[in-house]
């Protein structure tokens, strides 16, 4: 199924969570059965019961940056947004502007705290790339001044409590402009009771980018073209991972990230290779699992590269019938929302 409106589905507007829960694992958790086509609901620290002794939770530690200014033109005092997606070096990064018909080259934007930002060029992709002019520690500066980059279907400001809620516990390696949001729900609890029962859990990176957002525009599947995330899978991740494989235990992807860096690394025989780089790894159906055995996620948008990730892991038809009892049965969706495992 290779046309685009075969993952599109309808969704009530105030089904998309606009706050995250009020404690990280009381979400609600749909399990789907790929053997027996089945699904079911439980409460999200029952996902517990779904590891054995000897499997591996992978763990995307990326964390999240507060990418999002507010600036005004020096010379016209226009409001312009800048959104930080990529470091190039300290005080130079790829951004995205807004509105970009108001940004010319070399024009001066005056931010918060003394920064002033001076694009200096357009990318093919219609980002620009920006030069930040202040006197001191800029990343300190980002963390000092930036705003949570909600996703824009999180219609409110951040707040206080999303620099703490839009973050996993186990956030570690600043950089990704999105979070990992399948992991939003674990505790430090849930994660040492995961570990009691003999499961291990392999850490590596995938810096999530804005593109994690953008619709695929192509009437063809198979002629969208991903966008690239910078990712890293160490050693000890690899060595872990394959042990697993080898004495036939589950691996166990902590959020479509993590699946995306595992698959980018794993060869036809699914053994991982330790390596960092960018990918733009393109999961859908057809696709031919490597490494993962199961998978944890949220819900995602329709239409999206995610929908059709999910849909490769599991059947789009069974991907239909979870989705649509998630909207019968109220589940919350997206980024703040409740949570899934295809097992």
């Amino acid at each position: 199924m290779l046309e685009l409106s075969d993952y599109d589905y309808d969704l009530p507007k105030e089904l998309i969570a606009q706050e995250p829960a009020e404690k990280r694992d009381s979400s609600r958790l749909l399990i789907v059965d790929r053997e027996s086509n089945k699904v079911c609901m439980k409460n999200f620290t029952e996902i517990v019961d779904y590891f054995n002794k000897g499997d591996v939770l992978v763990i995307n530690e990326t964390k999240v940056i507060p990418a999002r200014f507010y600036a005004k033109r020096k010379d016209t005092n226009a409001e312009i947004e800048i959104f930080l997606l990529r470091e190039i070096s300290e005080r130079t990064w790829e951004v995205m502007v807004k509105p970009g018909r108001k940004v010319k080259l070399n024009i001066e934007l005056l931010l918060p705290g003394n920064a002033i930002c001076v694009v200096k060029s357009i990318t093919d992709t219609g980002t620009r790339i920006a030069e930040f002019k202040y006197d001191g520690d800029f990343i300190k500066y980002i963390y000092e001044n930036g705003h949570v980059p909600l996703p824009p279907y999180i219609e409110r400001e951040s707040n206080v409590n999303d620099k703490e809620r839009y973050q996993t516990v186990f956030a570690n390696k600043p950089g990704a402009v999105a979070a990992p949001t399948a992991g939003l729900h674990f505790t430090d609890d849930l994660l040492m009771k995961i570990e009691e029962k003999g499961v291990k859990i392999a850490k590596i990176i995938l810096h999530v980018g804005i593109g994690t957002f953008q619709p695929i525009k192509v009437k063809k599947i198979e002629d969208h073209r991903m966008h690239e995330e910078y990712y890293e899978v160490s050693k000890e991740a690899e060595v872990m991972i394959n042990s697993a494989k080898k004495n036939k235990n589950k691996i166990i992807a902590l959020g479509t990230t993590s699946v995306r860096a595992i698959e980018s690394v794993a060869d036809d025989k699914g053994k991982i290779h330790s390596s960092n780089g960018e990918t733009d790894i393109f999961i859908y159906p057809g696709y031919k699992f490597k490494a993962v055995d199961k998978l944890i996620t949220n819900f995602h948008l329709p239409k999206s590269s995610l929908m059709l990730l999910v849909s490769a892991f599991s059947s789009v038809d069974l991907i239909k019938k979870a989705y649509k009892k998630a909207v019968k049965e109220k589940f919350r969706f997206f980024s703040y929302g409740d949570a899934m495992i295809i097992i």
